[in-house]
């Protein structure tokens, strides 16, 4: 068993992928996605669901890791933006060299503050420097780096 992939159903697949490639480095892993039919309807619940996107690798994990899927579906439905302390999925988080300089690219990329930059040490582990802050679409993003 293995970790494949977490979705986000995006207003604009394109715009959404090209934040996480440039801010994260992330690549795409062709095919991109063009789907519709009986079978996707009969997997996802929906009625004649058709939808476009990508799969991007996420960093530090090659070729065969898991996968951010990123889809735009023909018919979408507006969601209220949620908050860290929401039920269900809530945020995604990379681990980055300089969450300073990361958080500069990503507002110069459609990123948009949430919290402010914080430190605090943790016993045993060290010393961590984290934020929340949301991609172009709303989506919550941690970043974080930590020091020995």
């Amino acid at each position: 068993m293995r970790y494949a992939h977490t979705n986000i159903a995006a207003r604009d697949w394109k715009r959404l992928s090209d934040f996480y490639i440039n801010v994260f480095s992330c690549t795409v892993k062709p095919p991109l996605r063009k789907l519709s039919g009986d079978w996707l309807d009969q997997a996802t619940g929906l009625s004649n669901a058709e939808l476009e996107g990508v799969h991007l690798l996420l960093p530090g994990h090659g070729d065969n890791g898991p996968t951010l899927e990123i889809f735009t579906y023909k018919n979408t439905h507006e969601s209220d933006p949620i908050m860290a302390n929401h039920t269900g999925f809530a945020h995604i988080a990379f681990e980055v060299d300089d969450v300073d300089q990361t958080l500069r690219h990503a507002l110069k990329n459609g990123g948009a503050l949430l919290g402010k930059v914080t430190e605090k040490q943790v016993e045993g582990v060290g010393l961590l420097k984290f934020l929340y802050f949301r991609d172009p679409e709303g989506n919550i993003i941690e970043i974080q780096s930590w020091e020995k």
